[in-house]
């Protein structure tokens, strides 16, 4: 509800893809701009960021990034932690956000390089960092950094989406989902829920990660096969392109950039090929968002403030408990329900508890009712 008043005005404005709103997009667009291809403006002695980091006394314009980044979930974090004290989950969960962002993404890795060792995000897995799997990263690094990539890139973050589903990444530990969570939380509510942009996302988002893993093999092939194939100047030119689409333009100018006008998740959504992943392992994991039944009134705030673009009020109305493989378990859905219609879960469908409560629930329906109940289940 807008609320009267100059203040009351600007904030509508600028949630609602109002000219404010345009102006702040017009500003994120044009930092990300400068940020990635500055280099090729200006010359290193004009650089905007690189004279700012100089003026800091920090190493590089990226560490000046970094803490412009860190800093924006911390505040913006503070204030997510308010608006929802209280919720429970909403509030633990924007601290390990936090200290996510703080700790594993900007202080460990200034430490490192301040002992003059080589930079390491330990928040930040293979393919969304697609460069911790290729062998000129792999022969640079520590061997603990390379065990460690090694694992929570091939067992620990896909047994973990398996147990908790992907929120464990994508809405706990990610600085882009950290940003999307906090920085972003005024604009959640702009994302497209139309059938048409679930289709596109279905094909982008998987089209990304099969690319993620060519480009990988691609890296490895260069190393392995004789110089004489040609692969090493192939492979330096296609990681290049990665790197600037997928790597640049899409989770930064893109995926930032839009947020006051098409929502904070644009990135997750159509592109980050570490969600497409996860993803995948979702549909066949514990998680879950449980329906209660018979309890929806169609108000539809679920599916407004769905920062995904689910349709999450036709899964209610349906009476029916899903799983889907965008979902980012931020809970959000379920925050807002009127009614507490919605919930979070990571139960196994085959619980022998859920079997006997839908027994107990449902026993007046028949004895047919309950073996179609036990059916549907299995």
């Amino acid at each position: 509800m807008r609320r009267a008043g100059a203040a009351g005005w600007f904030v509508h404005d600028v949630k609602n893809r109002g000219i404010t709103a345009w102006l702040i997009t017009i500003f994120l667009l044009g930092f990300y701009i400068l940020l990635y291809f500055g280099g090729k403006i200006f010359k290193p002695e004009n650089d905007p960021f690189i004279l700012t980091a100089k003026a800091m006394g920090l190493p590089s314009k990226w560490t000046l990034y970094g803490l412009i980044y860190t800093i924006a979930i911390l505040v913006c974090g503070i204030y997510v932690i308010i608006k929802y004290k209280h919720n429970r989950y909403q509030i633990v969960r924007t601290c390990v956000v936090i200290f996510s962002q703080v700790v594993l993404a900007f202080s460990i890795p200034l430490m490192l390089k301040f002992f003059e060792q080589p930079e390491y995000y330990f928040s930040y897995i293979w393919p969304l960092k697609i460069e911790y799997f290729y062998p000129s990263t792999i022969v640079s690094q520590p061997l603990p950094f390379v065990l460690y990539s090694i694992f929570a890139g091939v067992v620990l973050a896909p047994f973990m989406a398996l147990i908790f589903g992907k929120r464990w990444y994508c809405s706990w530990v990610c600085g882009c989902g950290g940003l999307a969570n906090t920085f972003g939380e005024p604009w959640r509510h702009l994302s497209d829920k139309s059938s048409t942009s679930w289709k596109i996302e279905k094909f982008t988002i998987h089209a990304v990660l099969v690319l993620s893993v060519l480009v990988t093999i691609v890296a490895f092939a260069s190393v392995a096969l004789p110089k004489s194939s040609g692969m090493v100047p192939v492979s330096k030119e296609i990681r290049s392109w990665y790197g600037l689409i997928i790597g640049s333009v899409l989770s930064g100018v893109v995926g930032v950039g839009l947020y006051p006008i098409g929502g904070t998740r644009i990135w997750c959504r159509f592109a980050c090929p570490m969600a497409a992943l996860l993803g995948l392992v979702q549909k066949f994991g514990r998680f879950r968002i449980r329906v209660k039944k018979d309890m929806c009134i169609s108000c539809g705030m679920c599916t407004t403030y769905c920062e995904m673009g689910i349709d999450v009020r036709a899964y209610a109305q349906a009476n029916e408990s899903f799983t889907r493989a965008s979902c980012v378990g931020c809970g959000i859905c379920a925050e807002v329900c009127p009614r507490g219609v919605l919930r979070l879960e990571n139960v196994h469908p085959k619980d022998p508890q859920e079997l006997s409560l839908i027994d107990v629930e449902e026993s007046w329906k028949g004895e047919d009712f309950s073996i179609q109940s036990r059916k549907k289940l299995n």
